[in-house]
């Protein structure tokens, strides 16, 4: 495994574990300032929709797994294709599942770190 792969990797866990703690504004330290991401049934939205959306969601308890299937670096630009679970238990209520495949490009900025700069998210509910 290559440096920027090991730390591609690495970018994918710590978001995992911050989505985890809800820590959003580690979340957003790891996407470019003009992050897009795309999820169905809405048009493409960016950095700040996806802090607000984040936001709301601060009062849930989220676990989550990804396994990624595909990392290509090409340069300073990086894809990877990953298999996602998430669990989503509002307070008071039921769980929610979700799981499906993201496809996210990443871009190595001058600072030689990997974020994340375009997201296709196709998470799905699993009853």
């Amino acid at each position: 495994m290559t440096d920027d792969e090991r730390a591609i990797r690495d970018l994918v866990a710590t978001w995992m574990k911050a989505s985890r703690a809800g820590d959003v504004a580690a979340v957003l330290e790891l996407m470019t300032d003009d992050a897009v991401f795309m999820v169905p049934g809405r048009e493409p939205f960016g950095q700040e929709a996806f802090a607000a959306a984040a936001q709301g969601l601060r009062t849930v308890q989220m676990e989550g797994t990804s396994d990624i299937r595909e990392l290509q670096v090409l340069g300073d630009w990086a894809f990877i294709r990953n298999y996602v679970t998430v669990t989503v238990t509002p307070q008071g209520a039921a769980p929610l599942r979700r799981a499906g495949w993201t496809l996210t490009i990443l871009r190595k900025g001058a600072d030689g770190r990997w974020r994340l700069a375009r997201d296709a998210n196709l998470l799905a509910e699993v009853k």
